[in-house]
């Protein structure tokens, strides 16, 4: 099982390993990154392989988006099947 998470907002130092470190307490395993800064606004999206995490995804997307509110980011997690769905034609 996979997820994505998105996250964007106004870029500061410390985002990508906040985010890494909460996936990484919850045994998540990060298996593609990519990010980019356009002026001065972070933008990255994430797959991670959420089948050996420790934590319910409810709690896990909790947690990432919390961490995103404390540094003024958007953070959205959306699981692999959710996704699939949403762009099968």
């Amino acid at each position: 099982m996979k997820a994505v998470v998105a996250v964007i907002g106004k870029d500061t130092v410390g985002i990508l390993a906040k985010i890494c470190a909460i996936c990484a307490e919850c045994n998540a395993n990060v298996m593609d990154v990519t990010q980019t800064i356009m002026q001065d606004m972070f933008a990255m999206t994430m797959l991670i392989d959420i089948s050996k995490c420790t934590a319910e995804y409810s709690a896990l997307a909790e947690q990432l988006k919390k961490a995103g509110e404390e540094m003024n980011l958007q953070v959205h997690v959306m699981h692999e099947d959710i996704f699939n769905s949403m762009h099968r034609v």
